[in-house]
């Protein structure tokens, strides 16, 4: 089972708390299994939590074999203890996967461990962020940054969406998918948000049997596939590829592919000046209309709004 280790520091916000804990512990695996095992540790026995005191059963030992530590936000900006720093170093050179929630990108700063990468915060911090250590690239812009090892989140309700974001990459997007429902909260979240990320495709778990077809599928969007051509491909019946799909990602393989083909259209948008024409045609889209019709049914505005939004 995952191990997930909540660090709670002084001044910690109870939300970014409360909001890792909660996901994961929910977070069912297929056969009814728990995906997680929660432990929330801190530097000593009680923690200020704001308008209340918090008795943490675990120590900063319990960072120590963790599969994932999180980093919620807190009241301040300063550096913790050398101690705590040292932990999340110590934890980051034995491979634990380490992620911030909204102000957490401070104390995870302050290890150096964010140096020479992207990283997000909430809104309101990023510019004291990137003042305070200009060694990390901050990008105020989205909803969290996926280092692999390193992870960031923006405020409040993005911290949801990082831990659905982890859980799907441990697990794939069925057992995501429950997490999100449970939650009340949509998988991916759609276009219009102050706040936004696009994956580069949608994820599967890591070392999958699909793997190997879905960076195919990524570097042949504008190809005109068919679910026959996907199928021969993997060298399987269509049958069995769209039970494989249902079981790794949680959709079929023609919904995949449409989804893949829209998140490189909102990344063309973003970075280019090309035609919507031009870009249907480079994701394989056989018309403009067609194309401008799936990427607002998918993002919830059009193609003209989503590139004045996040050109």
């Amino acid at each position: 089972m995952h191990t997930v280790a909540v660090l709670a520091l002084d001044q910690v916000i109870p939300f970014d708390l409360s909001t890792p804990i909660e996901v994961f512990t929910r977070t069912r695996l297929p056969d009814g299994r728990a995906g997680y095992r929660i432990r929330v540790c801190a530097e000593q026995p009680e923690v200020d939590a704001g308008s209340f005191t918090l008795r943490v059963p675990w120590g900063l030992d319990g960072l120590k074999g963790a599969d994932t530590i999180i980093v919620p936000g807190t009241a301040t900006t300063a550096p913790p203890s050398p101690e705590v720093l040292d932990a999340l170093r110590a934890a980051a050179a034995d491979g634990t996967r380490i992620a911030s929630i909204c102000s957490g990108t401070f104390p995870l700063a302050a290890t150096g461990l964010l140096d020479g990468l992207r990283a997000t915060t909430h809104w309101a911090a990023a510019a004291a962020l990137a003042d305070t250590y200009p060694d990390v690239t901050v990008d105020p812009g989205v909803l969290y940054v996926d280092n692999g090892q390193i992870l960031t989140s923006a405020g409040a309700a993005a911290g949801l969406d990082l831990c659905l974001h982890m859980i799907r990459r441990d697990y794939g997007s069925a057992v995501a998918a429950d997490a999100a429902r449970l939650s009340v909260m949509p998988l991916e979240r759609e276009g219009g948000q102050a706040q936004f990320i696009v994956p580069d495709h949608p994820p599967t778990p890591k070392g999958s049997t699909l793997e190997p077809l879905l960076t195919w599928l990524q570097g042949n969007l504008g190809r005109d596939l068919t679910l026959a051509d996907i199928a021969a491909r993997a060298g399987t019946s269509t049958r069995s590829l769209i039970r494989h799909f249902r079981e790794q990602t949680g959709t079929t393989p023609l919904q995949w592919l449409h989804s893949a083909r829209i998140r490189q259209a909102q990344h063309l948008l973003e970075t280019t000046d090309h035609s919507v024409e031009r870009i249907a045609a480079q994701v394989g889209f056989g018309s403009p209309t067609a194309f401008r019709d799936r990427f607002k049914r998918t993002t919830g505005v059009s193609p003209h709004a989503y590139r004045r939004s996040f050109s």
